[in-house]
């Protein structure tokens, strides 16, 4: 049976002070009375440093195999050579999936929250709520139905048991809700030290919290709520949530960079996937108003790592994977597309909010602006009008006879293009086959018949835990929220 241990575990990394983990282990594994007497053992951490190893953790959440297999399945990316042109071809088990990092970090942010109410500190407690809410979100985006109420509590609850996924949606709303409220009290004590996101910027946090809490009301299909939660949400791109990067391959690097370039050159590209696709369908169309040949260089780099003619992932400075490209968490772009979608599929649309929300984030991309970085030259986004999305529309590819399909085509279109290398994408794949109206880009299987709808439980949870739904659901099943 497994047991979590609480194993802090210290590591100096430059620019973000110290990483803290907890370990998921056997109970026997620290039964050795040398390993229980360390007398270097660290047995307590302040909150900046416990918040800046938890960062880590959840930037590494962000940048993992898991959010790599998310974009394949969302034809983001393609598998083209070993493991991962076995994923892309939705062959996967029990084996290949693992929350050995995800758990562990979810407790470090609980654990913040418990060392915040010691002090009575409301604005250390918000922060951790928010990423507890991000982590046990992508859980359950994932998962379906996961361990929530009971994880955390290794003693009392050794094998938690799985709450259903609309329970758990529901418990991370209300997380995020009392995320803003404690992030709203007027002092607390400051997060600069350990904030390497917001340096400290508790109205950023707040901000972001609300963008979340938007995101999952989006996923439910609740758009009055995700309207007014977006509406509280990220406020411009300088409140974007973004993981810094450097230039240190190993230590501070972006693990996307790493992955592209060091570990696995040539495992992965966007040869054949459908992200390509849809941005030379936006490149010298019948659409003069937008043109995607700056995101296309942006984030395709034609044979720059592996040989004429292929369609590489961008790496080199200034690209979307380089080095120290910053990865998105939470943004303002996905903000305003929550905003635009959700006005777009009300129960009277709102078509012309819907529309001044999808022209907020083409004002910021005809700027030059995505992610903290700067967009090549050659991009075109003007701003739109209704009549774009007429039957005879320029923004209206697919000849809907109504503005609101078009629109919302268009809407998803962009969010696509914005959502790479996310696993948002995947949660868009998913949930687009269930919003009314049914929308969808067109992906297509890479084999069989069917796309996947989730990831398999993890065997090492199967072994360990008794509760793990049984028979365990596969790859084909469809989450509970999108059923």
């Amino acid at each position: 049976m497994m047991i979590m241990k609480k194993v802090k575990i210290i590591t100096t990394l430059p620019g973000l002070l110290t990483l803290v983990f907890l370990i998921s282990s056997c109970q026997s594994l620290f039964n050795d009375n040398n390993i229980k007497s360390n007398p270097n053992a660290v047995t307590d951490v302040d909150i900046p440093t416990l918040l800046s190893g938890t960062l880590v953790g959840t930037s590494m959440l962000h940048e993992d195999t898991d959010v790599r297999i998310a974009s394949l399945w969302a034809s983001e990316l393609s598998g083209l050579s070993r493991q991962h042109q076995g994923y892309a071809e939705y062959i996967v088990q029990a084996s290949t999936f693992d929350w050995s990092t995800l758990y562990p970090v979810a407790s470090q942010a609980r654990l913040i929250q418990q060392k915040a109410d010691a002090l009575g500190d409301k604005w250390s407690k918000g922060v951790g709520e928010v990423i507890e809410a991000l982590i046990m979100a992508k859980a359950t985006d994932l998962y379906g139905d996961v361990p929530y109420s009971q994880a955390f509590q290794p003693v009392t609850y050794p094998t938690p048991v799985y709450d259903k996924q609309a329970d758990v949606y529901t418990a991370l709303i209300a997380v995020l809700t009392d995320a803003a409220t404690n992030l709203s009290a007027p002092t607390g004590l400051p997060l600069a030290a350990g904030d390497f996101i917001y340096g400290g910027d508790v109205s950023k946090w707040k901000a972001a919290a609300n963008t979340l809490k938007a995101r999952l009301y989006l996923h439910l299909g609740d758009y009055p709520n995700a309207i007014t939660a977006a509406l509280a949400g990220i406020s411009s791109t300088g409140g974007d949530a973004l993981i810094p990067h450097g230039t240190s391959i190993g230590v501070d690097d972006n693990q996307n960079y790493d992955f592209f370039v060091v570990t696995r050159k040539g495992d992965t590209g966007f040869d054949g996937s459908f992200f390509p696709a849809l941005l030379s369908s936006r490149i010298g169309s019948t659409n003069t108003k937008t043109n995607e040949s700056a995101f296309y260089k942006f984030f395709i780099n034609v044979g720059g790592l592996t040989g004429a003619g292929a369609l590489d992932p961008n790496t080199t400075s200034g690209g979307a994977f380089a080095t120290n490209a910053p990865t998105p968490l939470l943004t303002y772009y996905e903000t305003q597309l929550i905003l635009a979608e959700s006005y777009a599929r009300l129960a009277t649309p709102d078509l012309t909010s819907s529309l001044a929300a999808l022209n907020k984030v083409r004002a910021g991309l005809s700027a030059g602006y995505v992610n903290g970085q700067t967009l090549p030259a050659g991009g075109l986004y003007l701003p739109y009008v209704a009549a774009d999305f007429g039957p005879a529309g320029l923004a209206n590819p697919k000849a809907y006879p109504d503005q609101q399909s078009a629109m919302l085509y268009e809407i998803i279109s962009q969010r696509f293009t914005l959502l790479v290398m996310q696993y948002e994408a995947f949660n868009d794949l998913r949930r687009l086959a269930k919003a009314a109206p049914v929308i969808q880009l067109g992906i297509t299987p890479v084999q069989g018949s069917k796309l996947p709808q989730r990831f398999i439980y993890p065997q090492n949870e199967i072994n360990a835990n008794p509760n793990t739904p049984n028979p365990a659901p596969d790859q084909f099943t469809k989450l509970p929220i999108y059923n």
